[in-house]
């Protein structure tokens, strides 16, 4: 069994590892390590995320997804939090959120078959729970920036987000220089969806 740490923020200017030590110290009082790190900015109301697809294609059954909160997972819409329900039952992975006790015996290989069933059942019912509720957080985030965005346009106060001219002519440069996206990802700690913004402006 190995224990796979996933670490995700919404935007790049938000800190993705900041849970890491939260995780690690959850994994020392379990009698557990830490084998790998998945670390990356996207939002979590969308399936488009390349490290946690790629925890589940190196996962193997029993392996542990180790996370902060069942949100950092999830923010999903009904259907496609279902798709990815599908996709982690089957490679058999135990999800494991330190915001949900009930999954906290999912990290130990010590309960007992029928103990393991039951927390098992409890613990998918509880993730939908809190993948619904983070769902409607995420909603109703949004309607509420709508109509304070709506309030400040009829008063001629909204001016939208400042653009990171400086960082974007970066990116369009190493672009044009014919570096990966995972390089300039990694150089500029941008996300991909910002990426996708710049070379589709420069095509």
């Amino acid at each position: 069994m190995f224990v796979r740490g996933y670490l995700r923020a919404s935007t790049s200017e938000q800190d993705a590892h900041r849970a890491r030590e939260s995780l690690e110290a959850f994994a020392n009082d379990h009698g557990l390590q830490v084998a790998a790190w998945y670390v990356e900015n996207e939002s979590g109301a969308s399936l488009a995320r390349p490290e946690l697809f790629r925890l589940l294609r190196d996962a193997q059954p029993g392996d542990v997804l180790l996370c902060e909160q069942v949100d950092r997972l999830s923010r999903l819409s009904t259907s496609d939090w279902e798709r990815l329900k599908a996709q982690i039952a089957a490679r058999q992975i135990r999800v494991v959120a330190l915001d949900l006790p009930t999954s906290w015996i999912m990290a130990t290989t010590h309960a007992d078959d029928f103990t393991a069933r039951m927390f098992q059942a409890i613990n998918s019912m509880m993730l939908d729970m809190l993948a619904a509720v983070a769902r409607k957080d995420y909603e109703d985030r949004r309607r509420r920036q709508a109509q304070g965005q709506a309030k400040a346009k009829a008063e001629g106060r909204y001016k939208g987000r400042a653009e990171n001219v400086a960082r974007n002519a970066s990116i369009a440069t190493m672009l044009a220089k014919g570096l990966s996206w995972s390089q300039i990802e990694d150089a500029v700690g941008c996300s991909r969806a910002t990426i996708a913004k710049i070379a589709k402006r420069a095509a």
